[in-house]
């Protein structure tokens, strides 16, 4: 690897631009001059031995650059990334420069053997560990300062200096993928593969599992149109229903844990093996050295860590908790003044006024989710952790915590306080239908309308009627670096974790929920899939072999459900009517229940097998072929 690194040409004749970068205006001669030749230095020097050009428009010299590699330089990186792609005998395996001609579709003057997603999380990778050496701050910029192995994007970016740095869009490959994808109203599956290839893994399994969820409710939406039709007020006629959402909301958990292991083997992440996981380019700290490494990085305190997250960061979060429970109860007081109200007049107007409450909290919850998340996200940035995954889960738990507990909280208390049915119904189906409309809006149709009347303007200034494919590169660019930024799949997953709960949590109470999920999903697949493709910069493909925390965080609701179910149909007046003389007997056979479900569910889980006996065989054919080819060694 070293001998290959040191012969690598930096110079290419057919450069093809595949990542933007951005410098503000104004930036001083001594910097760009700086940071562009850290860009093309060699590996050796500390470089990342990339290509690099200004973009010249019409207007001159922008601070816009494009970055682009060799060919060889693509394939060293992706042995560097670990990239896994598929051989000639069909197996999957870790991409190694030596021996790329036993890779399927390898050819020297082949470069289309890796995807231009793949070529460009290698470049971000590499601009990602353009760390400082001896410089003491960023030339031109004495308060900007640095210091050993700080990053040196992560330093441009916090000081103004970089505005950002994104991948262009290739318009031929995106214009196939957008009319397969969205192009036309039809029932089928997506383009997966396509999706991957084009914004890389872990937005493709995304889309996967919001695919495969969706298909899942069909059967808890057709069982219950029937049971809110026939059955509306026998909750005994429900305990059928409920048993039966426990047992689909583990199944189906189950099964797509086999799907995703069926999918990221295709797609080669499955075997990607995780590196010793650097630190995040936010942390900061006294440079000292890794004990495990021997590298020179920073090194944080963590009893401070935890000083600030159990002094400051809990809380914070329980302060929030308060203020939410204290809105809800505002909520209440609302909804008896709408009560009250309805019984004096007993009008059109009046029935429609009991809705209002419901509503106006609905749009409070989710001001207050998404004003919370910006709190969250600071909080934990200040906690100062030192691996991205790290950060990741304290972001996940803050957040689905307050989300959890804002959603649900005045449900939980209809439903197990004031034994309200009917207000719970009303409530459940109020929260559930205003939040899917309001989501739609704000994520997706708000976006798509600004971003077109921005592309509007943009044409009307080329004083052109070009379509997307006959822009020019200068054209591009622009376009493309005025559209708002994806920030990953994490309000995504949010969203399908909170549907998820409504539809699980009362579903003995609600059974249309599944019905509006359903119909919700399906226009999510288009507008989300018109939002990657029309309203937001291409993102930097990220690989991952599952959806992460969010797998856990659907189990956990799975579980709550069993409980609330439970609990729900022991309360019902038919079932209540079983035990005249005792409660006491009423409250264990409720508990024998749901403690005989939960082991059902727990035995279901294990009885599934996560992986499908294929891929199980064919991961153990390669760490057998690993440990031979060690024992050779």
């Amino acid at each position: 690897m070293a001998e290959s690194w040191s012969f690598l040409d930096t110079v290419e004749s057919n450069f093809r631009p595949l990542v933007v970068i951005e410098l503000a205006k104004g930036t001083k001669e001594e910097t760009i001059e700086w940071f562009t030749k850290r860009i093309v230095d060699k590996k050796t020097d500390g470089g990342a031995q990339l290509l690099i050009k200004p973009l010249v428009t019409e207007n001159g010299h922008e601070n816009i650059y494009l970055v682009g590699a060799s060919h060889l330089r693509l394939l060293l990186g992706a042995e560097t990334v670990g990239l896994v792609k598929e051989c000639n005998d069909n197996s999957m395996r870790t991409f190694t420069y030596s021996s790329r001609k036993t890779f399927k579709d390898f050819a020297d003057d082949n470069h289309n053997f890796l995807t231009m997603a793949e070529c460009q999380y290698i470049i971000k990778h590499e601009l990602d560990n353009l760390r400082a050496k001896n410089e003491k701050m960023i030339p031109g910029y004495p308060q900007a300062k640095l210091y050993p192995g700080k990053s040196i994007v992560r330093r441009l970016l916090t000081s103004g200096i970089l505005v950002q740095i994104f991948p262009l869009h290739d318009r031929e490959e995106l214009k196939k993928l957008r009319h397969s994808w969205y192009g036309r109203v039809r029932i089928g599956y997506q383009p997966l593969d396509d999706i991957r290839c084009y914004f890389g893994e872990t937005i493709a399994l995304y889309f996967g599992f919001l695919e495969y969820f969706t298909f899942a409710l069909i059967p808890m939406a057709v069982i219950g149109i029937p049971y809110y039709v026939f059955a509306w007020e026998d909750y005994d006629k429900y305990v059928m229903f409920a048993a039966f959402n426990l047992l689909w909301s583990t199944v189906i958990l189950e099964v797509w844990k086999r799907i995703c292991a069926i999918l990221t083997y295709r797609w080669g992440t499955l075997l990607m093996k995780r590196q010793f996981e650097e630190p995040r380019p936010g942390f900061h700290g006294v440079l000292g050295i890794n004990p495990v490494t021997g590298r020179e990085e920073p090194v944080y305190s963590s009893i401070k860590r935890q000083l600030r997250i159990y002094l400051v960061s809990l809380p914070f979060v329980c302060l929030c908790l308060y203020f939410s429970l204290y809105v809800m109860m505002i909520y209440f007081d609302l909804e008896q003044w709408a009560l009250d109200y309805h019984k004096e007049n007993e009008s059109n107007f009046s029935s429609l006024m009991l809705y209002v409450p419901s509503i106006i909290y609905a749009v409070v919850i989710e001001i207050m989710n998404r004003i919370y998340r910006y709190a969250a996200e600071f909080l934990t940035s200040w906690e100062n952790h030192r691996l991205e995954s790290s950060y990741q889960n304290h972001l996940i738990l803050k957040v689905l915590v307050f989300n959890f507990l804002n959603c649900f909280a005045s449900l939980f208390y209809i439903a197990f306080v004031l034994f309200d049915m009917k207000l719970l119904r009303q409530s459940l189906a109020t929260l559930l239908i205003t939040s899917q409309i309001l989501n739609q809006f704000a994520e997706s149709l708000l976006p798509y309308w600004l971003q077109k009347r921005h592309n509007k303007r943009m044409k009307q200034r080329t004083s052109s009627q070009k379509t997307d494919m006959d822009l020019s590169l200068a054209e591009q660019v622009s376009m493309e670096k005025e559209m708002g930024t994806y920030l990953g799949t994490f309000d995504d997953y949010l969203e399908l974790f909170l549907q998820f709960g409504y539809v699980s949590l009362f579903s003995c109470v609600y059974p249309l929920a599944a019905v509006f999920a359903v119909l919700n999903n399906i226009t999510e697949i288009y507008s989300d899939a018109l939002k990657m493709c029309r309203v937001y910069k291409r993102p930097f493909a990220e690989p991952t072999a599952n959806i992460g925390v969010w797998q856990l965080a659907f189990e956990t609701m799975s579980v709550i459900s069993v409980v609330t179910n439970c609990m729900l149909i022991g309360m019902s007046p038919q079932v209540d009517a079983l035990f005249p003389d005792s409660k006491m007997d009423l409250v264990l056979t409720v508990a024998f229940v749901e403690h005989l479900l939960l082991a059902i569910k727990f035995i279901m889980a294990f009885v599934i097998p996560d992986k499908p006996r294929d891929i199980q065989m064919k991961l153990a054919k390669l760490e057998f072929e690993s440990l031979e080819a060690l024992k050779q060694q």
